[in-house]
């Protein structure tokens, strides 16, 4: 299992690149072809890198504007890129200075629908998908009908017809190393073929039955991605390359194709193979998760979740935007990790009788970063071992403001007034002020402890299925 923090972290910037611009024509390819293999989150990825990637003006985002634009946490955004890389509709790069990481997106485009059709893991993989007959409805959909084309003669000119070469020479000034953006042909599924040996295939089939000229005739690629998705080794490749001989011992990848197809069915199976992810992000926790304390799945769903999810999971209702533009702040502007910030809404929440305050999280945050704060766990024992401090800031917020006013002339005003006030004063709430602190203290230690309780209850049984 990868771990996640070691790939992509929330505050890691990131920027987009188009390798050249898409049409309508694309987008209908990615819809109908892509989406079934790569599924709607993947999908949603990439259109919406689509959309910011053809701004006029270049920016760069860190990955916590992903997560609030796609109200997903980062682990299913990062399956999603990677199902974009494999799937060969996006190459991901990255630079490092520092602390600091950035990624570079570059986003490709999808293949035709005659090279799709002719690429046997896709076309494989989207008939498991969508079943024979989608899959025949679309391939006709994409088909052009040539039949009626018979019954015309081409009478188009070519470029020589029309112009002429030119007579005198022009100079072309080649000093320009800028390079041009034009149209390139999709490169398809990134595969690698040094798995397969062509040697031990070669080695089995004779020149008598197989001539050289066939076997070269088709690409190494192909052999591979047949060999991969019917699970072939070298030596049930011969048999294969033996079915599709035809009778010029010719080898045409069509008939390849369909051999390896039919030779998949004789001795594995009637349907069709499944592609299967190597990776995959859980969404519920481990085994070894499962075994955590309740603290510990408390951290590790601060750690793991978006602070509007958080702060959604918290309130049981939509976050305000004052709210959410804290977090933003929060996390963007004085670039605090995510758990932190977590931690530090969920403590002013619950603390603050579900009121959020700018001034109160600013000042808590402020002591946090000189504190070098760095997780969840760090900000859990702060925000326990500083509570009186913090229950004392929030009282200082909530005292009335003191206005300048005209003093009163003193002498309108009896001397024994003053000194019996302050008598009372001083009786009434000097014991029950000390013991109403002390009481509130405990009672609100007591009191946060239970609500993160509640919450760490209610996420367990999320976990498992229980509403």
């Amino acid at each position: 299992m990868v771990a996640l923090f070691r790939e992509l972290q929330p505050i890691d910037g990131y920027r987009i690149r188009l390798s050249q611009p898409f049409s309508n024509y694309d987008r209908q390819l990615l819809t109908l072809f892509y989406q079934p293999l790569i599924g709607s989150e993947a999908m949603s990825l990439f259109m919406t890198l689509w959309a910011d990637a053809e701004q006029v003006e270049e920016r760069e985002y860190n990955h916590y504007h992903l997560m609030n634009l796609l109200t997903m946490p980062l682990a299913p955004i990062f399956e999603a890129r990677i199902s974009l890389e494999a799937i060969g509709l996006m190459r991901t790069y990255v630079k490092t200075e520092g602390d600091v990481r950035t990624f570079l997106y570059e986003l490709s485009p999808p293949l035709d629908a005659k090279a799709f059709f002719e690429d046997p893991l896709l076309s494989t993989f989207l008939f498991s998908k969508i079943g024979e007959q989608a899959y025949r409805n679309l391939r006709s959909r994409f088909t052009i009908a040539n039949a009626e084309l018979d019954e015309f003669k081409e009478v188009s000119r070519t470029f020589l017809d029309v112009y002429k070469p030119v007579t005198h020479r022009i100079d072309i000034d080649e000093g320009d190393k800028h390079a041009v953006i034009g149209r390139r042909n999709a490169e398809g599924v990134p595969f690698e073929q040094d798995e397969f040996d062509f040697n031990l295939l070669r080695s089995g089939l004779s020149e008598q039955m197989v001539p050289q000229a066939a076997l070269a005739s088709v690409s190494k690629e192909l052999i591979s991605k047949l060999a991969f998705l019917y699970s072939l080794t070298p030596l049930d490749m011969q048999k294969v390359v033996m079915m599709a001989l035809d009778e010029k011992l010719e080898l045409p990848e069509a008939r390849l194709r369909k051999a390896a197809a039919d030779f998949y069915k004789m001795n594995t199976s009637k349907t069709p193979p499944v592609l299967q992810k190597t990776f995959t992000q859980p969404p519920t926790p481990t085994v070894e998760q499962k075994e955590m304390t309740r603290e510990e799945e408390l951290i590790y769903y601060l750690e793991n979740t978006a602070p509007i999810d958080m702060l959604r999971d918290l309130n049981g209702k939509e976050p305000l935007p004052v709210d959410v533009q804290l977090a933003e702040r929060l996390v963007n502007t004085h670039e605090l990790p995510v758990g932190v910030v977590n931690v530090l809404l969920q403590f002013v929440f619950i603390r603050n009788d579900g009121k959020i305050t700018n001034n109160y999280v600013e000042r808590i945050a402020s002591h946090w970063m000189n504190k070098k704060v760095s997780n969840a766990r760090e900000a859990l024992e702060f925000s326990r071992k500083e509570h009186d401090k913090y229950m004392q800031w929030k009282n200082e917020e909530k005292k009335p403001a003191t206005y300048n006013r005209k003093p009163v002339r003193e002498g309108m005003v009896p001397e024994w007034f003053y000194k019996k006030e302050q008598q009372e004063k001083s009786e009434e709430h000097v014991a029950p002020e000390t013991e109403k602190k002390q009481k509130e203290s405990t009672e609100d230690n007591a009191d946060i402890e239970e609500r993160r309780r509640k919450l760490r209850e209610r996420l367990s049984r999320r976990s498992k299925g229980v509403n």
